[in-house]
């Protein structure tokens, strides 16, 4: 039986293993049939978008890691935008808004509120935190 999954993401890029957990069990699942629907990153998460993050040549890229996934399986990238901008990851509008200059969102990441994280729980038959 195949599956429909919603992952919420509340650990950072770096400084703990959930957001790799996160990335590798997304592989995992999509390897063996299942889907994957929608990645919402809450909290310390919303790190996962920042396109500055520059890690060591030695380090998995775990932003653009995202992406790529995303991209080759068609799945949503959410970010809380309240924790995105507490956290200075923002996308052109939210910076515009804000009168801020620049903006720091990877592409393939979308901010949202949370009624975005209510929906991908109740429309998945599997919703894991990491």
């Amino acid at each position: 039986m195949f599956l429909l999954y919603s992952l919420l993401v509340t650990g950072p890029a770096y400084g703990n293993q959930r957001a790799s957990i996160a990335l590798q069990f997304s592989y995992a699942l999509l390897e063996r049939g299942h889907s994957l629907d929608t990645v919402f990153f809450y909290q310390d998460g919303v790190y996962n978008a920042n396109r500055f993050s520059a890690p060591a040549s030695d380090e998995v890229d775990l932003v653009r890691a995202w992406s790529k996934l995303a991209k080759q399986h068609q799945i949503e990238l959410y970010v809380c935008v309240a924790a995105a901008l507490r956290r200075g990851v923002s996308d052109a509008l939210q910076s515009s808004l804000l009168q801020r200059e620049g903006d720091n969102l990877q592409l393939g990441f979308k901010l949202t509120g949370l009624g975005q994280l209510g929906l991908a729980a109740i429309s998945c038959d599997r919703f894991i935190q990491f």
